[in-house]
Formats: structure tokens, C-alpha cells, sequence
């Protein structure tokens, strides 16, 4: 396993709902770094502050995926089970895929 690496990744929504796989400490850190200044609470400072710590070595990558769900529930983006929309759309992308 890649160190950082989520031992299973969380599945969140962005942009207009669309479902996105977060694999590791540093997508975590960026989706948390381009969340709107508006939008920032506690749990957003907990999970950041989490991923850079992870990012540093401090504290392993499930430390940090227990955060990023936290702060996901609370914003009503995480995705609690990608079973059944996953056979509905195909895979989740992935962090990154769907830039353009």
C-alpha cells in the first residue's frame, strides 16, 4: 500500500453532485483546500489540520479518512454506500477525473 493511501477509498459528492473517489491523504487535502471559504466549520479545520498531520507523517491515513467522513456527514456529501449507484453509473472517479 502507497503510503497515505486510504485502505478504502471515501466516496464523496462535488461540484453538482457528482460522486468522487478520495483514495489518499493528499486528494483528501485538496478537496478540503478548495472547499469555499463559506462553507468552512469546525469539522472542516479538524479533517485539514488531519491531513496535515498525514501529510507530515504525524498520524497514520486512517486517522485522517475517519475525519474527512466526519467532515463529509456533516455536510451532508458523503456517499454511504456506493454499491447501488455504482452499478447504476459505473465507478466513482477518481479525484481529479473530472476536471475539463
Amino acid at each position: 500500500m502507497n503510503r497515505g493511501q486510504f485502505e478504502e477509498p471515501v466516496t464523496v459528492l462535488v461540484g453538482m453532485g457528482f460522486p468522487v473517489g478520495i483514495e489518499n491523504v493528499m486528494e483528501a487535502y485538496a478537496l478540503l483546500q478548495d472547499w469555499p471559504a463559506a462553507g468552512r466549520n469546525g469539522a472542516h479545520a479538524i479533517a485539514l489540520n488531519a491531513c496535515k498531520a498525514g501529510i507530515a507523517g504525524e498520524i497514520d491515513p486512517e486517522t485522517v479518512r475517519a475525519t474527512l467522513v466526519t467532515f463529509a456527514r456533516r455536510n451532508d456529501i458523503l456517499v454511504q454506500d456506493m454499491v447501488a449507484p455504482a452499478a447504476a453509473l459505473g465507478d466513482a472517479p477518481r479525484a481529479g477525473e473530472l476536471a475539463g
